[in-house]
């Protein structure tokens, strides 16, 4: 097989496929979702929910009582005062330790989230360029 002139000139063509021509509103929508990171939040916002019934399950079956023995009783969650008694029994109660816990839980996810970002240093990207330097 001849090799080709160098001045010989050889042509390629390749056939350009149009893109496809959305609404504006939707590609506005579209444009929306790339820039701004909407699926990395919702991974985020998933992954959050699913850590949440763990932290959920180590703070009522595991700090709770702990908490609970520390300060004489059974578990934190069961800690309520008594608004209003009828023939010895408490019809209606105040449940201070169910609020208690839910504080426990949100301080600890609160924790997590904090170490886990200045772990992986991710406080750093939401920074612009110049501040870093």
């Amino acid at each position: 097989m001849a090799k080709p002139d160098k001045n010989t000139e050889t042509r390629v063509t390749t056939k350009v496929v149009p893109a496809l021509k959305a609404p504006r509103w939707i590609q506005g929508f579209v444009d929306f979702i790339r820039e701004q990171g909407v699926v990395g939040l919702a991974v985020g916002l998933i992954l959050g929910l699913g850590s949440k019934s763990v932290v959920d399950s180590l703070v009522a079956n595991i700090l709770n009582p702990i908490i609970g023995v520390l300060i004489g009783g059974d578990s934190l969650a069961h800690r309520y005062v008594c608004l209003k008694e009828t023939n010895g029994v408490c019809t209606s109660r105040l449940g201070y330790g169910d609020f208690l816990s839910d504080v426990l839980s949100f301080i600890v996810i609160a924790a997590v989230v904090y170490f886990v970002v200045k772990g992986l240093k991710l406080d750093r990207l939401d920074k612009p360029k110049a501040e870093e330097e």
